[in-house]
């Protein structure tokens, strides 16, 4: 069978895109899909995401990750899947959708930048040297002296499957502060297992962090990651933060046909 797919990346955080309206895929397939994300003998990408419909949204979004296990929510992605229902002439520049954390709005403007909304966060854990939150991913976050020489996948894959995070394991951020609005991340993706250019859930997870733990108290606060540029914004009452809104790039790669 030919499948058509359509390849997007955010800030150098790339997935393979297939319109699933049809349902014609085969989503217990976790070899294929791995097949599919694999960068040697398959198309390559961080994950794969399906846009499928949804009666109540405007469509809903399935997202794997590249080990071809159907993971939590991407916010990278999610950016990604809008800029493609748009392709598809689905939406036009606002939208709502269904993911596996809930009920998603998005916007796009006219310069190609990608605003969605992310889960409310309630709840942060502060211990002595690390945060640990939930931003629909769960995100380890702490702050490392030397980020640029840092050894991401050997430091991140020890935290990662180490006792703190048991066998369901969780992101790892490492952080450094530029100024007082602007700070740099490298994450380890647990599912990619692996470092990735950037993280949208944990650019999330480290902006809210940094706030919580008094490094900035900025709402709009600005991210480097490996692969560009993110900027997250929110409102904060009575320690909680609402109206959470990841912004970036979301483009589009190229589209092709694979033999499965």
């Amino acid at each position: 069978m030919q499948l058509e797919f359509y390849k997007y990346q955010g800030t150098g955080n790339d997935f393979v895109m297939i319109d699933n309206r049809s349902e014609f895929f085969p989503k217990e397939n976790t070899q294929l899909i791995a097949h599919l994300c694999d960068r040697r003998f398959g198309i390559g990408g961080d994950g794969l995401i399906l846009l499928e419909n949804d009666s109540e949204t405007n469509f809903k979004m399935v997202y794997y990750n590249s080990d071809g296990n159907q993971s939590s929510m991407c916010g990278n992605g999610g950016r990604c899947l809008v800029a493609f229902a748009k392709k598809l002439n689905v939406i036009e520049n606002e939208t709502t959708f269904i993911a596996t954390d809930g009920l998603h709005h998005a916007t796009i403007a006219d310069d190609g930048l990608v605003s969605l909304q992310m889960i409310d966060v309630a709840e942060v854990k502060v211990s002595s040297d690390h945060v640990f939150l939930n931003t629909g991913s769960p995100h380890h976050v702490q702050l490392v002296d030397d980020l640029e020489n840092y050894n991401i996948k050997e430091n991140g894959a020890a935290i990662r499957y180490g006792d703190l995070y048991g066998k369901a394991g969780s992101n790892i951020n490492f952080v450094k502060q530029i100024d007082d609005t602007t700070f740099s991340l490298r994450t380890y993706e647990r599912g990619v297992e692996d470092e990735t250019l950037s993280c949208g859930t944990g650019a999330t997870a480290v902006a809210i962090a940094m706030n919580v733990l008094g490094k900035t108290d900025a709402s709009s606060i600005d991210l480097n990651v490996e692969g560009g540029k993110l900027v997250v914004f929110f409102e904060k009452k009575e320690g909680q933060f609402t109206h959470v809104f990841l912004k970036g790039p979301a483009e589009f790669v190229f589209k092709g046909t694979i033999e499965i």
